[in-house]
């Protein structure tokens, strides 16, 4: 079984086309979402309908859940904050109530997918030190990967290290432990690279690769911009920050 792994889409139906366009051109069995479909970008309805068409799997992210008011934005950042808020107004009530019913994870074929920690959407894991107490965690008991977002930032931590995966790198995941793998950021990259990112998983090979596709950046800054969403949100995207 081979797994495209999505994450962090955040409104950038630019972004979201080119890669599964992308995923089109693979050998994919079935495409996972790790939430964040919506927040800070301008294209919310279009990046939903996207998922629900294509019957994606999908894990609710922290800003999918602030969206439909699941949750509220406590602890949110003054622009976070300003983006959920027009994103509440701007979605279809229909995707509201889609984005509502959203799971905290998806779990199949010995994998496990979260937005954040398992157990916790809010929870960021940048280093092995962040990862490490999760090891033990009930739902990844047996596993062979959990796959998470919520960073931006693609990385692979297996229970000796932490590694920084590189486009188009082959990583074997060793016999043992669960590998804990976040395959980056579609909508908003934050690790220097502008590039849209995502991850392939072989489930048969047990190996993981990264994939970046580059996109029409100016054409989602455009739609930023036009849309009322702070400047911010659409210079970012150029640098990949």
């Amino acid at each position: 079984m081979r797994y495209a792994i999505l994450s962090d889409i955040h409104a950038n139906i630019e972004a979201m086309e080119a890669v599964l366009g992308k995923i089109d051109a693979l050998d994919i069995d079935q495409v996972l979402c790790l939430g964040d479909i919506v927040g800070y970008n301008a294209n919310p309805n279009e990046c939903t309908a996207l998922i629900r068409e294509r019957g994606i799997p999908t894990v609710c992210g922290n800003h999918d859940a602030v969206a439909c008011g699941r949750e509220e934005p406590w602890g949110f950042n003054r622009i976070a904050l300003e983006a959920a808020i027009w994103t509440r107004e701007a979605l279809t009530q229909e995707n509201i109530e889609w984005l509502n019913a959203l799971p905290d994870a998806v779990q199949p074929n010995g994998v496990i997918g979260v937005h954040g920690a398992p157990g916790d959407r809010d929870s960021y894991m940048f280093t092995w030190e962040d990862v490490s107490p999760h090891f033990g965690d009930v739902s990844v008991k047996g596993r062979n990967a959990c796959f998470f977002g919520h960073t931006h930032v693609p990385g692979i931590f297996e229970s000796d290290g932490g590694w920084t995966p590189v486009n188009g790198t082959k990583f074997i995941l060793k016999d043992g432990p669960v590998t804990f793998i976040n395959p980056g950021s579609v909508g908003q990259p934050r690790d220097g690279d502008p590039r849209a990112s995502f991850g392939v998983y072989d489930t048969i090979g047990r190996e993981f690769s990264l994939v970046r596709v580059k996109y029409n950046v100016k054409a989602a800054m455009t739609h930023i911009r036009n849309s009322g969403l702070p400047d911010y949100l659409a210079d970012r995207l150029e640098v990949g920050r």
